[in-house]
């Protein structure tokens, strides 16, 4: 087993999630130039929003950091899930000071699903969820297959694009519970809001986001 696995780290050797520069395993998938040098946020990148209590971010969403998101995204780099997830339950231990009960995520339509092959949010999730120690459990479905957020425009017309997009499982237990909703970028937060409103309709008892990278203050 042990020459079977050297062999395959020969093919296919370790690079990091960012710049694709050659490391070992060890490092978590981050070179340490990356680890040391991307638009990392202060304070946890801790934003405000309707419906959620916060929503930690470790990254700006530019430079290196917004092109793995768009090769992990669209060019089905799904393994660099383990290397951002570390990166966002290291952000959540730091900055969330609050107990949670389950991780959870941002789902996509599942026509959506059907076309890329895997949701890179739930990824996400299930590594923050590994890191944190925490279950990681479904409970929210997109019922509408909307237009990409990205290209919606404004905040008021992220809103609308969204409103009604979601529904909470059937029998999914989130009454009472504290849940941290995991996406892959955020912008205005219009998503999470709405995600956020439906779990707490449900009887939630406060609803934490967090996203590897969010948008820069302007």
């Amino acid at each position: 087993m042990k020459l079977i696995s050297k062999l395959l780290d020969l093919l296919y050797p370790a690079k990091c999630a960012f710049c694709g520069a050659l490391i070992e395993k060890e490092t978590g998938g981050i070179c340490e130039k990356c680890g040391k040098n991307l638009p990392f946020t202060k304070n946890g990148g801790k934003q405000r929003g309707n419906f959620f209590t916060a929503c930690l971010s470790p990254l700006y969403y530019e430079r290196e950091v917004r092109d793995a998101l768009l090769r992990y995204k669209f060019q089905q780099r799904s393994a660099y899930c383990e290397a951002f997830g570390v990166l966002l339950a290291d952000c959540v231990a730091e900055f969330l000071d609050a107990e949670v009960d389950l991780v959870s995520w941002v789902p996509l339509s599942r026509k959506r699903l059907k076309k890329r092959g895997y949701d890179q949010a739930q990824l996400l999730s299930q590594a923050v969820a590994w890191e944190l120690d925490l279950p990681c459990v479904p409970v929210l479905e997109k019922t509408v297959h909307t237009q990409q957020q990205s290209k919606t425009g404004s905040a008021e017309k992220r809103r609308a694009n969204i409103s009604g997009a979601y529904r909470v499982l059937p029998g999914a237990e989130v009454s009472g519970k504290t849940v941290l909703l995991i996406d892959d970028i955020v912008t205005t937060g219009a998503t999470f809001s709405e995600c956020a409103r439906m779990l707490c309709m449900a009887g939630a008892n406060r609803v934490f986001c967090a996203a590897l990278a969010r948008k820069r203050d302007d």
